[in-house]
Protein backbone atom coordinates (compact mmCIF):
# COMPACT_ATOMS: atom_id res chain seq x y z
CA UNK A 1 0.00 0.00 0.00
CA UNK A 2 1.37 3.09 -0.62
CA UNK A 3 -0.94 5.59 0.97
CA UNK A 4 -2.40 3.53 3.87
CA UNK A 5 -1.20 1.78 6.69
CA UNK A 6 -2.24 -0.36 10.02
CA UNK A 7 -4.70 -0.15 11.40
CA UNK A 8 -1.73 1.04 14.05
CA UNK A 9 -2.17 0.80 18.24
CA UNK A 10 -2.48 4.78 19.31
CA UNK A 11 -2.26 5.10 23.05
CA UNK A 12 -4.50 8.55 22.35
CA UNK A 13 -7.10 7.13 19.88
CA UNK A 14 -7.11 3.03 19.86
CA UNK A 15 -7.08 1.29 16.51
CA UNK A 16 -5.76 3.56 14.44
CA UNK A 17 -6.09 3.88 10.44
CA UNK A 18 -3.71 6.02 8.91
CA UNK A 19 -3.36 7.69 5.82
CA UNK A 20 -0.55 9.30 4.14
CA UNK A 21 -0.90 12.44 1.75
CA UNK A 22 2.85 13.68 1.53
CA UNK A 23 5.74 12.23 0.58
CA UNK A 24 8.49 10.55 3.24
CA UNK A 25 9.75 13.59 5.57
CA UNK A 26 8.14 16.59 3.88
CA UNK A 27 7.39 18.98 7.02
CA UNK A 28 8.17 22.51 7.56
CA UNK A 29 9.98 21.33 10.84
CA UNK A 30 12.68 18.99 11.41
CA UNK A 31 12.35 18.55 15.36
CA UNK A 32 15.22 17.36 16.86
CA UNK A 33 12.55 14.29 18.35
CA UNK A 34 11.38 13.51 15.52
CA UNK A 35 10.83 9.26 15.46
CA UNK A 36 11.17 9.07 11.41
CA UNK A 37 15.02 10.97 11.45
CA UNK A 38 15.57 14.72 10.32
CA UNK A 39 13.27 15.81 7.66
CA UNK A 40 14.50 15.72 3.72
CA UNK A 41 12.02 17.86 2.37
CA UNK A 42 11.79 21.06 4.30
CA UNK A 43 9.25 23.43 2.97
CA UNK A 44 6.44 25.37 3.82
CA UNK A 45 4.26 25.50 0.88
CA UNK A 46 1.71 23.47 0.19
CA UNK A 47 1.22 20.97 -3.15
CA UNK A 48 -1.08 18.11 -4.50
CA UNK A 49 1.99 15.67 -3.80
CA UNK A 50 -0.75 12.87 -4.87
CA UNK A 51 -3.42 12.38 -6.79
CA UNK A 52 -6.54 12.52 -4.29
CA UNK A 53 -8.64 9.75 -6.35
CA UNK A 54 -5.82 7.58 -5.59
CA UNK A 55 -5.77 7.50 -1.93
CA UNK A 56 -9.12 7.17 -1.66
CA UNK A 57 -9.52 4.25 -3.82
CA UNK A 58 -6.62 2.75 -1.81
CA UNK A 59 -8.24 3.50 1.40
CA UNK A 60 -11.53 2.09 -0.12
CA UNK A 61 -9.96 -0.92 -0.59
CA UNK A 62 -8.60 -1.65 2.82
CA UNK A 63 -11.91 -0.78 4.35
CA UNK A 64 -13.42 -3.60 2.50
CA UNK A 65 -11.15 -5.95 4.04
CA UNK A 66 -10.47 -4.31 7.55
CA UNK A 67 -13.56 -2.59 9.31
CA UNK A 68 -12.48 -3.10 13.18
CA UNK A 69 -10.83 0.28 13.79
CA UNK A 70 -11.72 3.01 15.76
CA UNK A 71 -10.50 5.80 13.94
CA UNK A 72 -9.25 6.92 10.56
CA UNK A 73 -6.19 9.50 11.05
CA UNK A 74 -4.16 11.69 8.60
CA UNK A 75 -0.97 11.91 9.27
CA UNK A 76 2.07 10.13 7.65
CA UNK A 77 6.13 10.64 7.22
CA UNK A 78 6.09 14.64 7.78
CA UNK A 79 3.25 17.22 7.84
CA UNK A 80 0.04 16.24 6.61
CA UNK A 81 -1.57 19.99 6.07
CA UNK A 82 1.25 20.51 3.38
CA UNK A 83 -1.51 18.55 1.49
CA UNK A 84 -3.13 21.09 -0.83
CA UNK A 85 -6.58 19.38 -0.79
CA UNK A 86 -6.95 18.08 2.48
CA UNK A 87 -10.19 19.69 2.97
CA UNK A 88 -11.20 17.41 -0.13
CA UNK A 89 -9.43 14.77 1.30
CA UNK A 90 -11.31 14.46 4.62
CA UNK A 91 -14.28 14.85 3.08
CA UNK A 92 -13.93 11.78 0.91
CA UNK A 93 -13.15 10.25 4.53
CA UNK A 94 -16.21 10.84 5.45
CA UNK A 95 -18.03 9.84 2.58
CA UNK A 96 -16.93 6.12 2.81
CA UNK A 97 -16.79 5.88 6.12
CA UNK A 98 -18.16 6.28 9.39
CA UNK A 99 -15.41 5.97 11.54
CA UNK A 100 -14.48 10.06 12.96
CA UNK A 101 -11.60 11.00 11.21
CA UNK A 102 -8.28 13.02 13.12
CA UNK A 103 -5.34 14.79 12.02
CA UNK A 104 -2.25 14.57 13.47
CA UNK A 105 -0.29 18.10 12.75
CA UNK A 106 2.43 20.24 14.18
CA UNK A 107 0.69 23.37 14.71
CA UNK A 108 2.96 25.27 11.98
CA UNK A 109 -0.35 26.27 9.24
CA UNK A 110 -2.71 26.89 11.75
CA UNK A 111 -2.05 30.50 10.95
CA UNK A 112 -3.47 30.00 7.33
CA UNK A 113 -7.52 30.37 7.25
CA UNK A 114 -8.00 28.02 4.19
CA UNK A 115 -5.68 25.59 6.33
CA UNK A 116 -7.94 26.11 9.33
CA UNK A 117 -11.63 25.88 7.33
CA UNK A 118 -9.94 22.53 5.63
CA UNK A 119 -8.57 20.77 9.00
CA UNK A 120 -11.93 21.75 10.62
CA UNK A 121 -13.54 19.68 9.23
CA UNK A 122 -12.16 17.07 10.99
CA UNK A 123 -13.13 14.99 13.76
CA UNK A 124 -10.22 15.52 15.93
CA UNK A 125 -7.38 17.75 15.37
CA UNK A 126 -3.79 17.04 17.29
CA UNK A 127 -1.34 19.81 17.26
CA UNK A 128 1.43 19.90 18.96
CA UNK A 129 2.80 22.51 21.02
CA UNK A 130 6.76 21.92 21.88
CA UNK A 131 8.02 25.47 22.20
CA UNK A 132 6.88 28.34 24.38
CA UNK A 133 9.25 31.12 23.11
CA UNK A 134 11.40 32.12 20.03
CA UNK A 135 14.81 30.51 20.64
CA UNK A 136 12.81 27.23 22.25
CA UNK A 137 10.92 26.75 19.09
CA UNK A 138 14.28 27.49 17.31
CA UNK A 139 15.81 24.77 19.58
CA UNK A 140 13.30 22.19 19.25
CA UNK A 141 11.03 21.97 15.72
CA UNK A 142 13.92 23.32 13.80
CA UNK A 143 11.41 25.20 11.61
CA UNK A 144 11.09 26.12 8.10
CA UNK A 145 13.12 29.51 7.96
CA UNK A 146 9.64 31.79 7.34
CA UNK A 147 8.07 30.39 10.39
CA UNK A 148 7.90 32.82 13.45
CA UNK A 149 7.02 31.23 16.78
CA UNK A 150 4.52 34.01 17.64
CA UNK A 151 2.81 33.71 14.42
CA UNK A 152 2.09 30.41 14.62
CA UNK A 153 1.51 29.84 18.31
CA UNK A 154 -1.34 32.91 17.41
CA UNK A 155 -2.63 30.77 14.55
CA UNK A 156 -2.88 27.78 17.27
CA UNK A 157 -5.28 29.78 19.57
CA UNK A 158 -7.14 31.35 16.76
CA UNK A 159 -7.85 27.87 15.76
CA UNK A 160 -8.90 26.35 18.85
CA UNK A 161 -11.30 28.93 19.75
CA UNK A 162 -13.11 27.82 16.60
CA UNK A 163 -13.27 24.38 15.78
CA UNK A 164 -16.32 22.54 16.37
CA UNK A 165 -14.81 19.23 17.06
CA UNK A 166 -12.21 17.65 19.54
CA UNK A 167 -8.83 19.58 20.04
CA UNK A 168 -6.43 17.21 21.64
CA UNK A 169 -3.37 19.00 22.73
CA UNK A 170 0.33 17.82 23.00
CA UNK A 171 3.60 18.52 24.14
CA UNK A 172 6.64 16.82 23.78
CA UNK A 173 8.67 16.71 26.64
CA UNK A 174 12.62 16.52 27.28
CA UNK A 175 15.43 15.88 29.59
CA UNK A 176 17.44 19.38 30.35
CA UNK A 177 15.97 21.00 27.12
CA UNK A 178 12.11 22.08 28.03
CA UNK A 179 11.38 20.31 31.04
CA UNK A 180 12.66 22.21 34.21
CA UNK A 181 10.27 24.48 36.16
CA UNK A 182 10.21 27.78 34.39
CA UNK A 183 9.43 26.15 30.81
CA UNK A 184 6.41 24.03 32.58
CA UNK A 185 5.25 27.37 33.86
CA UNK A 186 5.71 29.21 30.23
CA UNK A 187 3.85 26.27 28.99
CA UNK A 188 1.52 26.73 31.85
CA UNK A 189 0.71 30.72 30.47
CA UNK A 190 0.42 29.54 26.99
CA UNK A 191 -2.33 27.25 27.88
CA UNK A 192 -4.81 29.28 29.27
CA UNK A 193 -5.10 31.37 25.94
CA UNK A 194 -5.36 27.40 24.10
CA UNK A 195 -9.04 25.85 24.49
CA UNK A 196 -8.86 22.12 23.85
CA UNK A 197 -10.04 19.38 25.18
CA UNK A 198 -7.11 17.41 26.15
CA UNK A 199 -3.65 17.84 27.10
CA UNK A 200 -1.28 15.01 26.29
CA UNK A 201 2.14 15.00 28.08
CA UNK A 202 4.85 12.89 26.16
CA UNK A 203 8.48 12.22 26.09
CA UNK A 204 10.87 10.14 23.30
CA UNK A 205 10.24 6.82 23.65
CA UNK A 206 11.14 5.42 20.50
CA UNK A 207 14.43 6.92 18.76
CA UNK A 208 14.72 10.68 17.81
CA UNK A 209 16.43 12.56 14.97
CA UNK A 210 19.55 13.42 17.32
CA UNK A 211 20.13 10.78 19.86
CA UNK A 212 21.24 13.21 22.48
CA UNK A 213 17.45 13.83 23.32
CA UNK A 214 16.64 11.91 26.29
CA UNK A 215 12.85 11.18 27.88
CA UNK A 216 12.41 13.13 31.08
CA UNK A 217 12.55 11.35 34.85
CA UNK A 218 9.05 9.62 35.83
CA UNK A 219 9.35 12.01 38.79
CA UNK A 220 9.72 15.33 36.33
CA UNK A 221 6.24 14.06 34.11
CA UNK A 222 4.52 13.86 37.35
CA UNK A 223 5.29 17.39 37.90
CA UNK A 224 4.30 18.31 34.81
CA UNK A 225 1.26 16.31 35.02
CA UNK A 226 -0.10 17.82 38.26
CA UNK A 227 1.28 21.46 37.47
CA UNK A 228 -0.41 21.54 33.41
CA UNK A 229 -2.74 19.45 34.22
CA UNK A 230 -2.66 16.94 31.39
CA UNK A 231 -1.91 13.34 31.02
CA UNK A 232 1.00 11.11 30.51
CA UNK A 233 0.41 9.18 27.56
CA UNK A 234 2.73 6.61 28.72
CA UNK A 235 0.00 6.21 31.15
CA UNK A 236 -2.09 4.96 28.58
CA UNK A 237 -2.24 1.20 27.40
CA UNK A 238 -1.49 0.34 23.25
CA UNK A 239 -2.75 -2.35 21.33
CA UNK A 240 -1.35 -4.48 18.79
CA UNK A 241 -0.21 -3.59 14.97
CA UNK A 242 -2.33 -4.94 11.86
CA UNK A 243 -1.72 -5.39 8.23
CA UNK A 244 -3.93 -6.59 5.61
CA UNK A 245 -0.84 -7.42 3.33
CA UNK A 246 -0.31 -11.15 3.43
CA UNK A 247 3.37 -11.18 3.07
CA UNK A 248 4.83 -10.67 6.72
CA UNK A 249 8.47 -9.25 5.85
CA UNK A 250 6.36 -6.86 3.10
CA UNK A 251 3.67 -5.93 6.37
CA UNK A 252 6.46 -4.67 8.65
CA UNK A 253 8.00 -1.94 5.54
CA UNK A 254 4.34 -0.92 5.14
CA UNK A 255 4.31 -0.03 8.66
CA UNK A 256 7.58 0.87 9.23
CA UNK A 257 8.25 3.12 6.98
CA UNK A 258 5.80 5.90 8.63
CA UNK A 259 5.76 4.26 12.07
CA UNK A 260 9.42 2.93 13.52
CA UNK A 261 8.73 -0.89 15.55
CA UNK A 262 10.81 -2.15 18.13
CA UNK A 263 11.96 -5.90 18.00
CA UNK A 264 9.52 -6.71 20.71
CA UNK A 265 6.83 -4.80 19.08
CA UNK A 266 7.44 -6.91 15.52
CA UNK A 267 7.87 -10.29 17.40
CA UNK A 268 4.23 -9.49 18.77
CA UNK A 269 3.21 -8.55 15.51
CA UNK A 270 4.33 -11.74 14.03
CA UNK A 271 2.95 -13.19 16.72
CA UNK A 272 -0.42 -12.54 16.23
CA UNK A 273 -0.15 -13.49 12.71
CA UNK A 274 1.01 -17.20 13.65
CA UNK A 275 4.05 -16.64 11.82
CA UNK A 276 6.85 -19.55 11.89
CA UNK A 277 10.18 -17.96 11.18
CA UNK A 278 10.11 -14.80 13.32
CA UNK A 279 14.15 -14.89 14.12
CA UNK A 280 14.50 -15.33 10.33
CA UNK A 281 12.74 -11.76 9.77
CA UNK A 282 14.13 -9.97 12.52
CA UNK A 283 17.74 -11.25 11.30
CA UNK A 284 16.38 -10.11 7.36
CA UNK A 285 15.33 -6.43 8.86
CA UNK A 286 18.61 -6.22 10.47
CA UNK A 287 20.56 -7.41 7.23
CA UNK A 288 18.04 -4.86 4.90
CA UNK A 289 20.60 -1.60 3.56
CA UNK A 290 17.42 0.60 3.19
CA UNK A 291 16.49 -0.33 6.86
CA UNK A 292 18.15 1.62 10.01
CA UNK A 293 18.29 -0.31 13.24
CA UNK A 294 18.86 2.33 16.20
CA UNK A 295 19.48 0.99 19.87
CA UNK A 296 17.70 2.91 22.09
CA UNK A 297 17.25 2.97 25.95
CA UNK A 298 18.05 -0.79 25.49
CA UNK A 299 15.65 -1.53 22.40
CA UNK A 300 16.20 -1.78 18.59
CA UNK A 301 14.27 0.21 16.88
CA UNK A 302 13.31 -0.19 13.14
CA UNK A 303 13.45 2.46 10.87
CA UNK A 304 12.91 2.76 6.94
CA UNK A 305 16.20 5.42 5.88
Amino acid sequence: MKYVYGPIPSRRLGKSLGVSPIPKKACNFSCVYCQVGRTDMMMNSRRTFFPLEEIINELEQVLKLNENLDVISVVGEGEPTLYLQLGKLIDEIHRISDKPVAVITNSALLYDPQVQTEIGKADIVLPTLDAYDEASFRKINRPHGSLEFKKVLEGLIEFSHSFQGELWLEIMLMKDINDDLSSLEKYQEILKKIKYNRLYLNTPVRPPAELNINVVSEERMNEAVKLLGGTSISSLSSGCFFSEIKDDYEAILSIIKRHPMNQHEIEGFLKSRKTQNIDSIIQELKNDESIETVNYKGFITFRVK
